[in-house]
């Protein structure tokens, strides 16, 4: 199935239907009376998160959702019927948006959670409202109200607890099938990767984690260079990413630490948020590197990075390092027990600093 992580939609509820004038007219029964009932109201269109759905694709082909008009009031003071509320499934994940006004209507993170994208009209009055000791005999009725019409735009940004970020070719795909059961393509040209994968990677029977691999990116993603920005969004709500650098590059005229500080601009330059994210250098493709030179590689890498990243944020502090060997393994457990440990004490974090507040109103 393609990947689809946006799509632009319409949706209509219904409108409210019209009440009705009417008058009580039975045997034996003069004078019987206004008796027209209001209009049923219009259909609300819901929207609901899923987590048996993990693509957009439902709404790139079909567009237009629209619920059902309430029913017109009728005599014996009968009300009409309201409308059929719809739902529409998305994926855990979706952010949607008002495509005129650009405000966030909902943000579908967890599954089952619903919200409402558009309301029905209120359905118009009868004339048995408006009766009256001087007005016995009142015609008047309203209409149903219109409902609401809407544009939204559809964002999917994948839940991960760590993302990689890194260039073409750097190793991501590799890494990702080295620790978990995802199969991405890899092959040995640049942006292999054309959409995000996700993988589980089991630390041990009770721990594990969820990993995002995205699409490389390229100095100037911001100007649109390569795949651009349109995937960064799903690196959004991770806990921790891991910036994989190639250090033993094919190209004798290439800088594994100048691209990699290139990238890590390109982040800062789509959001600040994101660039302030824990984030740990990932050094892949050790084994192509001998023995007695891999140290003062790595050494000599982290150095002149640190000090190109000193210059543009001085007050960043310096990332973890670890050397490892996507293809062989080498140095990937030890990453994914330290990637465990880490988001155990961050959720741990997490869960005490909800905690502080209940505890205060407790003792107040």
């Amino acid at each position: 199935m393609k990947f689809i992580d946006e799509a632009s939609i319409e949706v209509h509820a219904g409108n409210g239907g019209d009440g009705i004038a009417a008058f009580r007219r039975e045997k034996y029964i003069p004078r019987g009376g206004p008796s027209g009932g209001d209009g049923g109201r219009g259909g609300n269109v819901y929207g609901v998160a899923d987590r048996n759905l993990n693509t957009l694709v439902e709404y790139r082909f079909t567009r237009i959702f629209r619920a059902k008009n309430g029913e017109k009031g009728r005599g014996a003071d009968c009300y009409g019927a309201g409308g059929d509320d719809i739902t529409l499934a998305f994926p855990v994940g979706t952010v949607i948006t008002d495509a005129e006004t650009e405000e966030p209507v909902a943000d579908l993170a967890t599954h089952g959670q619903r919200a409402l994208l558009c309301k029905g009209g209120t359905g118009g009055l009868g004339n048995l409202h408006f009766k009256s000791s001087t007005n016995r005999a009142p015609r008047q009725f309203t209409r149903g109200e219109p409902g609401e019409s809407r544009r939204l735009r559809l964002e999917l940004k994948v839940l991960a607890d760590v993302g990689l970020l890194g260039m073409p070719n750097a190793g991501k795909s590799t890494f990702i099938r080295a620790v978990s059961a995802a199969r991405p393509k890899v092959a040995d040209y640049p942006f292999t990767t054309l959409h995000p994968h996700l993988g589980v990677v089991r630390v041990d029977v009770n721990r594990s984690f969820v990993i995002a691999d995205i699409p490389g990116l390229i100095e100037g993603a911001a100007e649109g260079a390569g795949l651009g920005h349109q995937f960064l969004r799903h690196l959004a709500r991770t806990r921790l990413l891991l910036h994989l650098v190639d250090l033993a590059p094919i190209d004798a005229g290439a800088d594994p630490a100048a691209d990699a500080h290139a990238i890590a601009q390109e982040l800062r330059k789509y959001d600040e948020a994101l660039f302030r994210k824990p984030r740990w250098l990932v050094l892949n493709k050790v084994d192509l590197l001998l023995e007695d030179e891999r140290q003062e590689r790595i050494e000599s890498f982290v150095a002149y990075l640190r000090e190109l990243d000193r210059e543009s944020a001085p007050t960043n502090e310096a990332p973890r390092v670890f050397a490892i060997s996507a293809l062989t393994g080498e140095g990937c457990r030890e990453l994914t027990f330290a990637v465990a440990e880490f988001l155990a004490q961050t959720e741990q974090q997490h869960s005490s600093a909800a905690a502080e507040p209940a505890e205060e109103t407790e003792q107040g």
